[in-house]
């Protein structure tokens, strides 16, 4: 339940005129008390030990180009990262300053921010704000006060629309933000918004005191303001989740399937219903590393594994898509996106079909219809480069295809952009409808820095012309964890491409893809060799060696070294 103290600062004077009646004096009359500001500080959402707060601040004297916004607390609150202000606090007192991009404040204009705060005992509102070092919230006491109302409100819910980027600020997770910012240069992305991670059933509340999903959806409605918000989850906890890797495996066993539809699915899809979020637009990722595993990592294969050969039989992959989707799709402003792999998983001829056929059946599972189906995203997590533009397939070199090359390896894509627009196309023609649009990951596949190549390779061969024009440094396009030469890739943004919905970083960068070496943990995540830097390979990656960053933590905990690569290697460069 949300709490809020309004400060507002109006009076009406009454004078008396030459003629004894009285007169309302005007804006602006020498007569008249100033009324310097008002102050809505609301209390958003409070789990006991800690809160997220909104406060919209009205100027209601000369307009300023830079403000300072400051208030103390009664008791032990603590404010541990904020959103549209740089907060700070010593002892009890905060001081909220502008940011850069929000320093203008007309007379009569107002400025929104909001932060996350812990504390123990009581969590009062506080009663004294003062805006430039003018208190706001003393009553002449001839005012009376009223609630200018604040930016959490949601509007009336809109229309579902094509693309919902358009249009549209997408959320700044505060939490990722926050560790973002604390690095050396990291203010510099900090402000771009990233996915918010719903990988087990305790972080739906909030995992460690950290942000549950109403937080965040809370914390959207303080940046959302008076326009369109886009809030991106990624809804990622299957029975049996990754059978063909260890270090991402979940908190629930193969046959689990009733646990993740009553203790994930739904209490997900009943926060996601509130009528309080009705004006958000909500883009779900469903279930990333699933469903193409069931086409490349089972039967005869020699990329088959027993735990994937066990979801393919039980069918609990495709129960489990099919079940979300029909029960997010029927909240009026969620837009599900299913995961669809990487250009280097599912490009092959044997693979490309087939995968869109797999994905046309879980969206006809568990009472789903493709109308459940707004799109579907390509990368997620991974590191395929966006475009190259050194080479193309249908190039020949001494008497050679592209595709013969050992980088290609007879794989029908060069890059990611390509295989998102084509596998649109084969989904289209598998059942599923004419406007569903793409989304692509590019939040670790930049690969610029001094690396980067500049033009084509050698025409010495088919290999030297790839290997030496291609973005994509990796060993082999079958590598995915912490890949040592990575760059953050395009910024996120809304309708770049033909049937692309929209470039976007779904994978928060600095967060590690697994750890490096085996580490006891309670989060369900083993030891996958593809994350240790001396190991030789497998036949998912042709046995190649690993690619991977030493020292890695686990899967989802932040790698500082990580992300220091990707800011040095992004492209285009920071």
């Amino acid at each position: 339940m949300s709490r809020s103290r309004t400060a507002v600062l109006a009076a009406l004077a009454l004078v008396a005129g030459a003629s004894g009646t009285a007169l309302a004096v005007v804006p602006g009359d020498p007569g008249i008390a100033a009324i310097p500001c008002s102050v809505d500080y609301k209390v958003q959402n409070d789990w006991g030990s800690g809160f997220t707060a909104a406060v919209t601040v009205t100027n209601n004297s000369a307009a300023k180009s830079s403000w300072s916004v400051k208030w103390a607390y009664a008791g032990t609150q603590k404010v541990t990262n904020g959103w549209n202000a740089k907060i700070t606090q010593a002892g009890t007192a905060v001081t909220a300053n502008n940011e850069t991009y929000n320093g203008t404040l007309a007379t009569g204009g107002s400025v929104s921010f909001g932060f996350q705060g812990t504390y123990s005992g009581t969590n009062a509102i506080p009663t004294t704000f003062t805006l430039d070092g003018v208190t706001c919230n003393v009553d002449s006491g001839t005012g009376t006060p009223t609630d200018p109302g604040t930016p959490t409100d949601p509007g009336t819910p809109s229309t579902k629309v094509d693309n919902p980027y358009v249009g549209a600020k997408v959320y700044v997770n505060p939490e990722w933000s926050a560790k973002a910012a604390a690095e050396t240069g990291g203010s510099r992305i900090s402000s771009q918004p990233t996915g918010v991670w719903l990988d087990r059933i305790a972080a739906i509340n909030g995992v460690n005191g950290g942000m549950g999903l109403r937080a965040h959806l809370d914390a959207a409605l303080a940046q959302k303001g008076s326009g369109e918000e886009v809030v991106q989850l990624v809804v990622y906890d299957l029975p049996g989740r990754d059978c063909a890797a260890l270090a991402s495996n979940g908190e629930l066993g193969p046959t689990e399937i009733d646990k993740y539809k009553t203790q994930f699915i739904d209490p997900i899809a009943t926060v996601l219903a509130d009528s309080k979020y009705a004006g958000l637009r909500i883009v779900t990722t469903i279930e990333i590393d699933s469903l193409p595993n069931l086409v490349t990592n089972t039967g005869s294969r020699p990329t088959a594994t027993a735990a994937c050969d066990t979801m393919k039989a039980n069918g609990n992959y495709v129960k489990g898509v099919g079940y979300a989707l029909d029960k997010l799709g029927a909240i009026p402003n969620v837009y599900n996106y299913i995961d669809a792999g990487h250009h280097g998983w599912l490009g092959w001829d044997d693979n490309f079909a087939p995968s869109a056929q797999l994905f046309y059946q879980a969206a006809t599972a568990e009472g789903a219809t493709v109308d459940d189906v707004h799109g579907f995203i390509t990368n997620t997590a991974n590191y395929s480069a966006l475009k190259e533009n050194n080479f193309t397939i249908n190039d020949s070199v001494a008497g050679k295809s592209v595709r013969e090359s050992k980088w290609v390896d007879w794989n029908r894509y060069v890059d990611e952009q390509s295989y998102a627009q084509a596998f649109r196309n084969q989904l289209v023609t598998t059942g599923f409808k004419s406007n569903i649009g793409m989304l692509i990951d590019t939040s670790r596949n930049g690969w610029g820095g001094t690396a980067r190549p500049t033009g084509p390779g050698a025409t010495t061969s088919v290999d030297t012309y790839v290997d030496g024009g291609r973005y994509d440094r990796r060993f082999n396009t079958g590598n995915w964890c912490n890949q040592s030469g990575a760059g953050l890739g395009e910024r996120p943004k809304a309708a770049p491409a033909a049937g692309i919905d929209a470039y976007v970083w779904m994978k928060p960068p600095g967060e590690s893809d697994g750890a490096s070496s085996a580490i006891a943990n309670d989060e369900g995540k083993g030891f996958d060799r593809m994350c240790d830097p001396t190991y030789t390979g497998n036949p998912r990656n042709n046995n190649n060696m690993s690619g991977a960053l030493p020292n890695a933590p686990l899967s989802g905990h932040w790698f500082s070294a990580q992300f220091q690569q990707l800011m040095q290697n992004a492209y285009p460069p920071l």
